[in-house]
Parts: structure tokens; sequence; C-alpha cells
């Protein structure tokens, strides 16, 4: 009698792989993964930040601090840290949205009875067109909220600086 061979790891090991990939579980784990440690290092750096604003602000001279500089360049750097987790966090929302549009489109698109080669070449202008749009969009919020998180950082930071010194 022939013994039969076991498959090679590797074709096992892949099975389970795409086993695993096919799973919404697995996808939820991946997402709730990579935002754990997009806060954790956001929070490290925003800590930091903020750290080096309070050893800035009370290591200045109060005719120094009441300038505000330091406050505005921590409240800078705290908007672009919102900035980008916010377009992070649109980015992870966008990028199937915007493929379950692009297949819906090219469906419909074969659908109407155009040729293959024809499809191809509007499959190409549509993912440029699609990609140039979603940037623009995550560009322009990510901007907004990195102006409004400076702002309002600012003020408070100067609010607590005043608070901190006391009334003149």
């Amino acid at each position: 009698m022939e013994e039969q061979e076991d498959p090679p790891p590797t074709t096992s090991n892949s099975l389970l792989i795409l086993r695993l990939m096919s799973k919404r579980r697995t996808w939820v784990f991946l997402f709730v993964l990579v935002y754990t440690l997009l806060l954790s290092s956001s929070w490290n750096i925003l800590k930091s930040i903020l750290s080096w604003y309070e050893s800035n602000s009370s290591s200045a001279t109060p005719s120094s601090s009441s300038s505000g500089w330091p406050a505005l360049y921590a409240s800078v750097a705290l908007g672009a840290v919102f900035g980008l987790i916010s377009m992070a966090a649109a980015l992870s929302v966008a990028v199937p949205a915007t493929v379950v549009t692009w297949i819906t489109v090219l469906v419909l698109l074969a659908f109407c009875g155009k040729p293959r080669r024809a499809l191809v070449v509007e499959g190409k202008k549509l993912t440029a067109e699609i990609c140039w749009l979603v940037g623009k969009i995550l560009i322009k919020e990510g901007n907004v909220v990195a102006a409004v998180c400076a702002i309002v950082g600012y003020f408070m930071l100067v609010r607590r600086s005043r608070e901190e010194v006391g009334p003149p």
C-alpha cells in the first residue's frame, strides 16, 4: 500500500491564512489593533508636546511667557497630530466605501454593454478620478480638523497658563 503524503506545510498555512482573512472577526481585530496602535502613539506624542509646553512655560520669565509663543507652537503641533489622526480615521472608512462605489460603477458599465477594452480604459480613468477626489477631501477635512484643534488648543493653553500665573 502506498502512504499518502501530507500536503506541504506552506499550502496548509496559506489555506489557514486565507480562511482567517475571510472572517469578519479578523478584519475587526486588525481594525481595532491598528487604531489602538495609532491612539497609543498619538497619546504619547500629545503627552510629549504638553510636557515640552509645561517645561517651556515654567522656565520662561513672566514677561516672555505672556507673549504666547510656546502656546502657539504647542497648539500647532497638537492640531497637526489631531489632523493626521482624523485623516487616518477618515481613510480607513473611505477606502471600503470607495471600493464598493468603484465596483458598482464598473458593473453598471459592463451591464450597459461596454466592450472589455473600453471597460478597462473607463476603469483606469474612474480609479484615477476617485483616488484624486478622495485625496482632496481627506486633505481638506484633515486641515479643517487641524485648524480647529490648533485654535482650541491655543486658547486652552493660554487660559491654563494665565490661571497658573494668577491675576496681574
